[in-house]
């Protein structure tokens, strides 16, 4: 069935990697995707910095006009309208904060016309979304800037590259004490493939590939 995937969170919680995961997933099963990014507040660790890795693997991205140079002007393309009403499956990269949201409330008229789902990703690791009511807090101010509900959430606690199994086990009574505060499924926990192994015995994992590094790291698959 054709889908839209809404991914957002507060900043610095892991939506890139996971919007760019989950687009080149989709494409592997064969399924037509188109990635948007619609982070035009944050000018760094965007979807649109892998176009040309994506369009690669036959992932369409759109993008602000400016994303990619030096200016940060919210320029939003009527591709993004085009995307959402004909069909396939569309991959939403939302900013990180309620500011950021307000871009991706400009289309949830169009949005409620198709099936979608909305997620917020969590990392217990960001300082400000470090406890279940900062994250609820977070959460319930990206939805009234978007004019949309979100429908559950990720456990994407992570340190980059530093990130150990018993990091992502830990995390998860205080994803589970986020969904419960916020009346919301908690949907899986996401896992890079390093880590799968170890973590095999968790429900939920949703294998994670990161694409989106910090620049002083080593881009790795």
């Amino acid at each position: 069935m054709d889908q839209i995937l809404i991914v957002t969170g507060h900043y610095g919680c892991g939506k890139t990697s996971f919007a760019v995961s989950a687009a080149l997933e989709k494409r592997r099963q064969g399924e037509a995707v188109t990635l948007i990014d619609l982070d035009i507040v944050n000018p760094y660790f965007r979807s649109a910095d892998f176009k040309d890795e994506l369009e690669r693997e036959g992932v369409r991205v759109i993008a602000p006009a400016y994303a990619g140079s030096n200016l940060d002007l919210p320029v939003l393309s009527a591709a993004v309208d085009a995307a959402i009403l004909d069909g396939g499956w569309v991959i939403l990269d939302v900013g990180g904060d309620d500011a950021g949201a307000v871009a991706l409330g400009r289309y949830a008229d169009k949005l409620r016309q198709r099936p979608h789902a909305f997620l917020y990703l969590l990392n217990g690791c960001r300082y400000l979304t470090d406890t279940p009511e900062s994250c609820v807090c977070s959460l319930r101010e990206i939805e009234q800037a978007s004019r949309l509900r979100v429908h559950g959430l990720i456990n994407n606690t992570n340190l980059g590259p530093e990130t150990t199994a018993e990091l992502v086990r830990a995390s998860l009574p205080f994803a589970e004490r986020t969904a419960e505060l916020a009346g919301l499924p908690l949907w899986g926990t996401a896992v890079m493939p390093s880590l799968q192994e170890p973590l095999s015995d968790l429900q939920g994992v949703i294998p994670l590939r990161r694409l989106v590094l910090p620049p002083w790291t080593e881009r790795r698959e």
